[in-house]
């Protein structure tokens, strides 16, 4: 590891395999804290290339706990990247049961906030979710609520390993990049949020690579989801697309109306407010748009306005707040 580091410090760059047996080797416990601690943080200054990242996704997805009888499903994986700073209430885990709500599958991947508050993972923790790796339950789950949920470090060894190391230092790692593409299912639909435009053209090449569906979402102001608090970008297989939050009827959203809170009760607690179609219009809106844009992902054929009202209908009919309480039922 040390002759690893001072490459790394030279700004040199890791070949593929080279970066998979870092990785693999780090899930097996042969480096301390100090030194995976060293290794994480590089990244944060300096790029990352291609080959490393492919690298590092190779050794994860190696060792990951398979759920390929899922893929029957085709479901639909809505995620970002985190490390944007914003400390938002968890609009993709709002936006992954809206879509669930208006009738398609859905896999959550997610793990516990190493740099926000709360993460996927807390809160379905707030919820009572108990995580599985039982793929009936998680079938269950799919066919009765249109919603499962993978808890990461169930799932891949290397992300446990690291996950006390990433809580404590709470800033940005390469594993924000890697957690969207880990995804044990290996879904072939994905909605994917990022931070600045250097990573959604990263990703653009990774998905355009593998062939699948996807869909990558930034706004321009910093958010690694479509905020409506500025002009917003999404990337798919089609081409590149720039929006304002007007043009789709929306007004701008106040950022601190998409505040998170302090705790992962009070983000459950907004999470809970947007399913119950009790929230602030704005925390509503960005949940909806997030959401229009998974459906979209799934149906290309539909514009962006039938895919708003279809996820409009999920949320204000009760179908999402109906899909949520399904499978807690099924989950606690």
């Amino acid at each position: 590891m040390k002759a690893i580091l001072n490459r790394l410090f030279e700004h040199q760059y890791l070949s593929r395999e080279e970066a998979k047996q870092v990785l693999t080797s780090m899930a097996e416990g042969k480096y301390n804290e100090s030194q995976m601690a060293a290794f994480v943080t590089v990244y944060f200054m300096r790029s990352i290339s291609v080959d490393e990242i492919l690298g590092f996704r190779e050794a994860l997805l190696d060792m990951r706990v398979k759920v390929d009888e899922l893929s029957d499903y085709n479901p639909i994986d809505i995620v970002g990247t985190g490390g944007d700073g914003k400390n938002t209430f968890n609009i993709s885990t709002a936006a992954c049961l809206v879509t669930a709500g208006a009738g398609y599958k859905v896999v959550k991947h997610g793990n516990i906030g190493a740099t926000s508050v709360s993460g996927a993972s807390n809160v379905m923790e707030e919820h009572g979710v108990r995580f599985t790796t039982d793929i009936a339950a998680l079938k269950q789950s799919l066919d009765e609520s249109n919603f499962a949920y993978l808890h990461a470090p169930f799932f891949s060894p290397a992300l446990k390993a690291v996950s006390p190391i990433r809580k404590a230092l709470a800033v940005r790692t390469f594993f924000n990049i890697l957690g969207p593409i880990v995804n044990p299912l290996m879904p072939k639909r994905q909605v994917l949020g990022v931070y600045d435009l250097k990573m959604a053209r990263l990703y653009n090449y990774i998905y355009q690579e593998s062939g699948n569906d996807f869909s990558i979402v930034h706004s321009l102001d910093g958010y690694d989801e479509i905020s409506l608090t500025d002009t917003f970008k999404i990337i798919n297989r089609f081409g590149e697309k720039l929006y304002r939050p007007e043009e789709l009827g929306f007004p701008r959203a106040n950022p601190q109306e998409l505040f998170g809170g302090a705790t992962p009760k009070e983000a459950a607690r907004i999470f809970d407010d947007v399913l119950d179609n009790t929230a602030t219009q704005s925390q509503k809106n960005v949940v909806i748009v997030n959401a229009a844009v998974a459906i979209q992902t799934i149906e290309p054929q539909l514009d962006i306005h039938t895919c708003l009202d279809k996820a409009r209908t999920s949320l204000e009919s009760g179908k999402a707040k109906a899909a949520l309480l399904k499978f807690l039922e099924i989950n606690r």
